[in-house]
């Protein structure tokens, strides 16, 4: 195997969110474990203003396609057309990075395709129609057609495996890791900026029905009652259905709950420094970058005991039930106990040094040659 075409689409969205993580840690590290490996990036046509083009995308070929993927996605998931340009389609291995739409392979090529989670399909109500009917297209010919699978958890594996009848022989378990770069910089003089005062706890991610952020500010708010000093930090965009969350932080309630909105890295960096304690009981997760981001820089972790969290954290976490407002709020003032505290920041520094991308992207060359055996 010496060449690979990679669909980058999520890179060109407004919120790459945790694929377009995956894509910007996976490329680069593919490149730097096998310096022969051809790679070709390939997205859909934007249309209007185009979005800023990430830096490291420079050292790659970029093909841009002739249809937005309001066209493409329905397509191929449906008909398996348009077929992919030359250039693309003559690659060996043709890795898509979701399941959210497949494209055809070229005559010869293997299909890869990474499937990061099945909360479509367990929690559809916690998502759009339209998406929704995307993913469940996109995932039926993936499992159809890929030559090989992959997940980042033994959890999405045995959902794949149970819900789709996917092939085991087919499917690899691959982890992430930690991505975001740690910085030195003056946490306080952040924190000034963003206005947030210390203590606090912090959330990172999209807030959307699916991580369960209206269920965490109710959980703080009962301990803020009971005296706990902290303020809470959501820290990432709005997304899909985030008027409930909106309603909830309108009414009335014990302590300080900040929106700090989509944050660059060194903020984001800043922002996981200070915090007492990290919190992110969401209500389901392929694998939940965000904990190992905390863990990484040695945060107190509270996450939840489903999914692949369990997987991810091991026992290096406190682990909720996402659906108490009374367990989240109990884990929440243990976390922040000296001993436990301290418990929490030691296991998880040691269980996020032993997730690398250089390991990620070592195995998932493996694939590439598996998927052509």
């Amino acid at each position: 195997m010496t060449s690979v075409a990679i669909l980058v689409d999520q890179l060109f969205s407004g919120a790459p969110g945790g694929v377009g993580t995956y894509l910007r840690e996976l490329v680069p590290a593919m490149t730097r474990a096998d310096p022969s490996l051809r790679t070709v990036l390939f997205h859909a046509r934007t249309d209007g203003p185009p979005p800023g083009r990430e830096a490291w995308l420079a050292g790659f070929p970029v093909e841009e396609l002739p249809q937005p993927i309001a066209r493409l996605y329905p397509a191929w998931n449906l008909t398996g057309r348009p077929a992919l340009p030359h250039r693309v389609a003559s690659a060996d291995v043709l890795h898509v990075p979701s399941c959210v739409a497949v494209p055809p392979a070229g005559a010869g090529q293997r299909l890869v395709v990474t499937v990061h989670d099945l909360a479509f399909r367990l929690h559809p109500r916690l998502f759009p129609r339209v998406w929704r009917n995307l993913y469940r297209l996109g995932l039926r010919r993936a499992v159809r057609r890929a030559d090989a699978l992959i997940t980042p958890s033994r959890t999405t594996a045995e959902d794949l495996v149970r819900l789709s009848r996917a092939d085991p022989s087919k499917v690899h378990v691959i982890p992430l890791a930690a991505s975001l770069p740690a910085g030195e910089g003056d946490v306080d003089a952040v924190l000034d900026r963003l206005r947030v005062r210390r203590p606090y706890l912090l959330f990172v991610g999209t807030l959307e029905p699916r991580k369960n952020a209206v269920g965490l500010v109710r959980a703080y708010r009962r301990a803020a009652a009971a005296g706990l000093p902290h303020s809470l930090v959501l820290a990432g965009p709005l997304g899909w259905d985030h008027q409930a969350l909106l309603r909830e932080l309108r009414m009335p309630g014990p302590g300080e709950v900040v929106l700090s909105g989509k944050a660059g890295a060194e903020d984001l960096d800043a922002l996981y420094r200070g915090a007492a304690a990290f919190a992110y009981p969401a209500l389901y997760e392929g694998f939940g970058l965000p904990v190992v981001e905390a863990m990484a820089r040695g945060v107190p972790v509270v996450t939840s005991n489903v999914s692949s969290l369990p997987e991810v954290a091991g026992d290096a976490a406190l682990l909720v039930d996402p659906r108490s407002v009374k367990d989240i709020a109990l884990g929440l003032v243990r976390a922040l106990k000296p001993d436990e505290s301290e418990r929490l920041r030691a296991a998880g520094l040691l269980r996020a040094r032993r997730l690398t991308w250089e390991e990620t992207a070592r195995r998932t060359l493996e694939v590439y040659e598996k998927a052509g055996a």
